[in-house]
């Protein structure tokens, strides 16, 4: 429950009402936290129960859900809806709940044994995940800001020099902070379900038809950019043709070769040696090869003399 809540927060932060419906998201987060807390439910079983939840809310006759077209309408929104949840989170989904920071605490508070102030400290907890809290302050800061209050209502004196809360890094802003917003949950009228989703069809409708107009609008400017006229000097207006000859300034004219004419034999030019090549040509050959002598014999009594390791072998690149 803690976790769907936590998570249902998170993507309203960002989000509109308007753009994403609330019980499909909220059925989408119920099913997600169940796969994060590592006990899984089916998402037949989570449009069960919020069908006969609002059946309740209303003060209709109970009855079981149809499995029609719409049944499998729904449950293909919720499969995308939780897609959408899991990417606008990032797939962060952990949570951190102060639930058992609270227990650790009043422990180390002293105030182990005393069960009024835990539990109404875990009722302020429970009832905060109805609030933005989660996602503006650190658990550590509500559960100190739960502690903080229910002391103030059961008028239970808590150590002030030094203050309690800087053993946990709270501070008494933002803890008087997190008071103000729980305490202005029980100050908030009932809200009627029926009328709420009838102001987010209203404004639904607005934001459809904002959107066609801009659509509208879109197209309107695309279409007159197409339209492309060419003025001259006089004044009238003339259309670009769209057939151009081939005798455009831009382009040479195109010379038809005459059959009358006899076709002479195409002369074949002789490769001109670059000067790569000239500088293969001029050079010399500092030791003597195999080649360089009529006989195997002549050439292994060169290699055989004294003065063949002495000789210059010094290459000059250019």
């Amino acid at each position: 429950m803690a976790t769907g809540q936590v998570l249902f927060q998170r993507f309203y932060y960002t989000k509109s009402f308007v753009r994403h419906p609330m019980e499909i998201t909220a059925m989408a987060c119920t099913c997600l936290a169940s796969k994060v807390e590592e006990s899984p439910r089916r998402i037949r079983d989570v449009i069960n129960v919020y069908h006969h939840i609002r059946q309740v809310i209303n003060q209709k006759l109970i009855t079981p859900l149809v499995l029609d077209q719409n049944y499998v309408q729904k449950k293909t929104q919720v499969i995308k809806a939780e897609r959408r949840v899991l990417k606008e989170l990032g797939f962060c989904v952990h949570v951190k709940h102060p639930h058992k920071l609270i227990v650790m605490y009043l422990q180390a508070l002293g105030f182990e044994k005393h069960q009024s102030i835990m539990q109404m400290s875990w009722n302020y907890m429970n009832d905060s995940l109805q609030t933005d809290v989660f996602v503006q302050f650190y658990p550590e800061t509500i559960a100190c800001a739960c502690i903080y209050l229910s002391a103030r209502k059961l008028r239970i004196p808590l150590p002030k020099s030094p203050a309690w809360y800087s053993l946990f890094n709270s501070n008494e802003t933002d803890i008087q902070d997190i008071c103000r917003k729980i305490l202005k949950l029980y100050l908030r009228p009932k809200v009627i379900t029926e009328d709420l989703e009838k102001r987010v069809e209203e404004s639904k409708k607005e934001y459809d038809q904002a959107k066609e107009k801009a659509k509208e609008a879109i197209a309107h400017s695309v279409v007159q950019t197409e339209v492309i006229t060419h003025k001259p000097s006089n004044g009238i207006t003339s259309a670009i043709p769209r057939n151009i000859s081939s005798t455009t300034p831009n382009k040479k004219p195109i010379k038809k070769r005459s059959r009358s004419r006899s076709r002479t034999p195409l002369k074949i030019k002789s490769r001109s040696k670059s000067p790569r090549h000239l500088k293969k040509s001029k050079k010399r050959r500092l030791v003597p090869t195999y080649r360089d002598y009529k006989n195997y014999k002549d050439y292994k009594d060169y290699r055989g003399n004294e003065n063949y390791k002495s000789k210059s072998r010094n290459y000059n690149y250019h």
